[in-house]
């Protein structure tokens, strides 16, 4: 009898407890591992209380809301960690997590054909010949864990097949045709980290995508210029071209992406002697939260980026206003700004380190006179590539094509524009939704696509011009290859950052 008070007596207690801390002390209202706005209480009306809305979204507040939700989840990981289920008979050790679906189903309107080895615009695949350390998992999400301290890295599952993204060239296809032989029109398919870093163990949780590569190459038509930066990343395979922690390449990646771009354009084009080198330490990215794995957080790396010397330029930005469902709400008027932003050591938003976020339409106008003009047609991937431009254009513009409301005809002949570059990671140039917006910039009207906002999704998200959430608004839920990049994010607001003082932009 003693026992059962003594039992009760410690239940009640510890619902005390949980009574006190979950009812009384402060909500978490942003998440550093996530990366993300946390729920906020909602607005009461009769109309969404008999609904049902109002009671499910408090429900969810609650639950998105605790107190600690980041140590609370940090102790969780600790444990993850450490209860990890044994290593398969392929050596690859793999966590409890949700089962997820993240492969791509192949496009059925894609049925190019694919040749198997390098010719006119196709590429070899790569061949990873890094000796494996036995230290493969498969983490949450499917994402796969390679390496291990300091060396460790987050790799994200590519599911699309070798029949796909004939929908990415037949968008660069029609503008060439659009637009004719006044314009250059360049198709780029950035791939991901896992094509050069993942070990044979862990190959059959991701495909190649080399093929996929080459299919988009082969539908291009003979005036399209394909841009092959796998085979110029895979040069470079054995240095820092993509990001540990985080799902984007590095800007170091970025640069010779850029290098073969110039190159296929026929502009000039300076090395790294040309820019200052510049550092955020103990960087921290997106694959932390997506992967659930503690290893990625104990790994900091170095986010280095690169600001051009001896060439001036001006940078101007027509912001667009964004709710909290990242629809466009209205455009703000032409401003001046930094185009490189300076981050503090620490700081997860680091990748925002160019023009500081995606809602906005970016003209920078160099010191370079030769009459070329490129507009640059971009996921986040393409965030990285405009700052090595600035030696080979006049012009620089760039557009997301998650935030674009004018009319692209009357854009290229109103400024000018020489060249067109379609650069896009795989997952984004596979995903045909993903590609017939850019189809749909040749046809909508000036203002297309701007949605009236409800004045308690405006406001109570505090999304002003300027202050979005970091690359790829649409990228980031649960990583499903088919999905990845093209789902809209709620990862970072605007971190604070300042003008990087140590360039020419003026």
């Amino acid at each position: 009898m003693e026992m059962n008070k003594l039992y009760i007596f410690i239940i009640g207690l510890v619902f005390a407890a949980f009574v006190t801390v979950f009812d009384t002390l402060p909500r978490s209202t942003y998440s550093h591992l996530e990366k993300r706005d946390l729920a906020v209480f909602p607005d009461f009306t009769v109309e969404r209380l008999i609904s049902g809305a109002f009671t499910k979204e408090v429900s969810s507040w609650f639950s998105d809301s605790e107190p600690f939700r980041d140590e609370l989840m940090a102790v969780s990981l600790h444990l993850k960690d450490f209860m990890r289920l044994s290593a398969s008979e392929d050596q690859i050790t793999f966590h409890a997590a949700e089962k997820t679906d993240a492969v791509v189903t192949e496009d059925d309107e894609d049925t190019g054909a694919v040749s198997d080895s390098g010719g006119d615009g196709l590429v070899d695949g790569y061949v990873n010949d890094t000796p494996d350390d036995g230290s493969a998992k498969i983490a949450n999400a499917g994402i796969v864990i390679v390496g291990r301290g300091d060396k460790v890295r987050a790799l994200m599952a590519y599911g699309g097949g070798p029949r796909g993204g004939g929908a990415y060239a037949d968008v660069a296809n029609k503008y060439k045709e659009t637009f004719g032989s006044k314009v250059n029109v360049y198709c780029m398919v950035i791939p991901t980290a896992i094509e050069y870093y993942c070990p044979e163990q862990a190959r059959k949780a991701t495909n190649r995508q080399w093929p996929t590569i080459n299919n988009v190459h082969s539908r291009l038509n003979g005036n399209v210029k394909a841009v092959d930066v796998y085979t110029s990343l895979g040069k470079h395979a054995d240095e820092d071209i993509y990001l540990r922690t985080d799902h984007h390449w590095s800007p170091l990646g970025a640069f010779y992406a850029a290098k073969e771009f110039a190159r296929v354009a026929g502009v000039p084009f300076r090395e790294l002697d040309s820019y200052t080198r510049k550092v955020v330490h103990g960087y921290v990215g997106s694959m932390y939260g997506y992967s659930k794995d503690i290893s990625i957080k104990n790994a900091p790396e170095d986010f280095v980026y690169y600001v051009p010397s001896g060439v001036t330029f001006n940078t101007t930005y027509i912001d667009y206003r964004i709710d909290k469902s990242y629809h466009v709400t209205g455009m703000g008027k032409p401003y001046k700004g930094p185009f490189f932003y300076k981050f503090k050591d620490g700081s997860g938003g680091a990748y925002c380190t160019f023009m500081g976020s995606d809602a906005k339409i970016t003209k920078v106008v160099t010191s370079t006179n030769n009459g070329r003009r490129v507009l640059i047609l971009k996921d986040s991937f393409g965030n990285a590539i405009p700052g090595y431009l600035f030696f080979s254009f006049e012009e620089v513009h760039v557009v997301d094509t998650r935030y674009f409301t004018k009319n692209m005809k009357e854009y290229v002949v109103g400024n000018g524009i020489t060249d067109i570059l379609f650069a896009n990671n795989i997952f984004n140039a596979y995903n045909p939704r993903f590609c017939s917006r850019y189809a749909r910039f040749l046809t909508q009207a000036d203002g297309s696509g701007i949605h009236t906002p409800s004045p308690v999704a405006a406001d109570s998200a505090g999304l002003h011009p300027g202050n979005v959430r970091h690359a790829d608004a649409q990228e980031h839920h649960v990583p499903s290859a088919d999905s990845a990049f093209s789902n809209r994010q709620k990862e970072n607001t605007q971190p604070k950052a300042e003008a990087d003082s140590t360039g020419n932009d003026i």
